[in-house]
């Protein structure tokens, strides 16, 4: 009986297989490039530059090619063989990230992925704008349109996006890259690169969907791994790809150093123990060279202090913001009083002290709400109550955050935030209130469990959805309970307010905003006379003149709102000589 002797497939894991991985040969000497290999290769990938170590075979080339990365770009040099030596060619310039490689073995069958509702597919030049916002709220650098336009022209990148099949929104991006096409790879490898998922998506797995995506597509194309680099304290991001099937390898990464990447090179943030809503500020204020001292972590206390100006600030709110005006907003009974005065459009209201003129109140408007006078975060609202009995029940429970209660015209419309900073608009954004997608398996109860792990994430740990009685009041009206499994693709509403810190979402409308409810927005502060503040309009639609006030935060969480510059001008307010000249001011005079 004749034997045949078997090919040698490489293991993808192995360095003595790979040249992706292999750092030394038997006689200790840095191993050969490879003759087929591209040499010192380099690949476009919109964002900056894929520059492949093991193409270049000395260092000094490979430290000068990534030193040249173009402004505004965030180039990535990996597979270096030697990292220390081409950091050691520039060391005031170039850094080694702190990050992990993976590499997910592209053999056999792919696992069949979880039903999602989502549709993944190729990037289109008119999702850049979509594409734009998600790379700025992770603080990515997000590819130019044009490159978008010249995908055809580079098979070696592709571009996914995760849409929404629901509404067809763009939810998550991805980038991935055939080493076979870009640099005629012996090792018949791929990579992915910048992904970013939308963190007010109500759908789970997004980031899975996008991965699962690369990894077919480069499956399907004979390719024999995928490797991607993660931030080594991503414990989110590394728990999903581990499950997936990555292993880490030992390769590296070295980077320029710039303002994108500087906070993976000075070391630990001395305020990394602020909240995201002080951590914003205290960033962009660091920026500038504006000094910082944490006062009270905890409860986002902050000095800045620059030149012989020293401003205290918890969060948004700063000495600024006098007690006159603080006080009117802290009572919405208050606030409602003065922009009323205004001649700005407010709901009806009343205290709710006498339960038979709540009633006489409830038949007028039938409809209502019912709010502590004062009190944050949604705490103690209840919303869109139409019996007698369940307004009497919110009253108590108001009662529980404050003493003094009222009750309020229910107005039909959107939530809308409008932030206003120094009398003028910076921001707006829908908010809408907590939702869970089913997946024909889990019952509402594990659905919110899991979207809450992701609203905490996404916030810092600021949003997170109660299961309480309001929650299942708001279930009973749509004919569930926490014990049923929605169907696959059902968007169930889980909260009836809009709040933030109870799981709602908040989705930037700035440049839809209609001129006549800027205007509103700012006759509001001035009449609160408040420089940093944010309201709570109901409108027919952002792009709609219709509104009415609801209320105004005299501390509004300015994270909220990226990528509009909320910490820019915050911080252009306190000190006003700190803010960056424009081209026209910067221009010499008769230019």
């Amino acid at each position: 009986m004749m034997m045949t002797r078997e090919t040698h497939l490489p293991n993808p894991m192995d360095p003595q297989d790979m040249m992706s991985l292999r750092h030394w040969d038997a006689a200790g000497s840095p191993p050969a490039a490879h003759p087929d290999m591209t040499h010192e290769a380099t690949v476009d990938c919109g964002w900056g530059r894929l520059i492949f170590g093991q193409t270049f075979g000395d260092a000094r080339a490979l430290a000068a090619t990534i030193r040249a990365e173009r402004p505004g770009r965030r180039d990535v040099a990996l597979y270096l063989r030697d990292p220390q030596v081409v950091l050691a060619q520039a060391p005031q310039e170039l850094f080694i990230d702190p990050s992990y490689t993976y590499r997910l073995a592209l053999d056999g069958e792919p696992a069949p992925a979880p039903q999602s509702g989502l549709l993944v597919r190729s990037a289109r030049p008119e999702d850049a704008e979509a594409i734009r916002r998600l790379y700025q709220v992770h603080r990515m650098v997000a590819p130019p349109r044009t490159f978008l336009e010249s995908l055809e022209r580079r098979p070696a990148v592709q571009v996914l996006v995760a849409q929404d099949e629901a509404d067809g929104s763009v939810v998550g991006v991805v980038t991935g890259v055939d080493h076979v096409l870009a640099i005629q790879d012996p090792d018949g490898g791929s990579s992915l690169w910048a992904l970013a998922v939308d963190p007010q998506a109500a759908q789970r797995g997004v980031g899975e969907a996008l991965t699962r995506a690369v990894a077919d597509s480069m499956r399907s194309h004979g390719r024999r791994f995928l490797d991607l680099s993660v931030l080594h304290d991503n414990a989110q991001a590394i728990a999903l790809y581990e499950k997936l099937g990555f292993v880490r390898v030992p390769a590296y990464c070295v980077k320029r150093k710039n303002a994108i990447n500087e906070p993976l090179y000075i070391g630990p943030d001395p305020t990394a123990a602020l909240n995201i809503y002080a951590g914003i500020l205290v960033r962009e204020a660091r920026r500038r060279g504006i000094g910082v001292e944490v006062l009270d972590a905890e409860h986002g206390y902050f000095r800045l202090t620059m030149g012989g100006r020293s401003i205290v600030c918890r969060e948004s709110l700063t000495e600024l913001t006098t007690a006159v005006a603080l006080s009117r907003c802290d009572d919405k009974r208050v606030t409602a009083r003065v922009l009323a005065d205004a001649g700005l459009a407010v709901p009806a209201q009343i205290r709710a002290d006498d339960l038979a003129e709540v009633a006489a109140f409830l038949k007028v408007h039938r409809r209502v709400v019912v709010k502590p006078a004062r009190g944050e975060q949604g705490q103690g609202v209840r919303v869109d109550l139409d019996e007698l009995e369940d307004v009497s029940a919110a009253i108590e429970h108001a009662r529980r955050f404050c003493d003094v209660v009222v009750v309020e015209q229910m107005v039909e419309g959107e939530d809308l935030r409008i932030v206003v900073i120094d009398h003028r608009v910076v921001a707006a954004a829908t908010r809408r209130p907590a939702e869970v997608v089913g997946d024909g398996r889990s019952d509402v109860r594990a659905l919110i469990r899991a979207q809450s792990r992701r609203r905490q994430r996404a916030t810092g740990g600021e949003s997170r959805i109660p299961v309480d009685d309001e929650t299942r009041r708001c279930l009973r009206t749509q004919g569930l309970a926490l014990e049923d499994v929605p169907a696959a693709g059902r968007r169930v509403q889980v909260r009836k307010t809009a709040n933030l810190h109870t799981g709602g979402t908040i989705h930037d409308v700035t440049a839809a905003l209609h001129p006549a409810l800027r205007e509103a927005a700012e006759r509001a502060s001035r009449a609160l006379d408040i420089p940093v503040v944010g309201f709570d309009f109901m409108v027919r639609s952002p792009d709609q003149p219709e509104h009415v006030i609801i209320e105004a935060n005299e501390r509004p969480g300015l994270a909220n709102h990226e990528p509009q510059p909320t910490a820019e001008r915050f911080i252009d307010l306190l000190f006003p000589l700190s803010r960056p000249a424009t081209a026209a001011e910067a221009a010499p005079a008769g230019a």
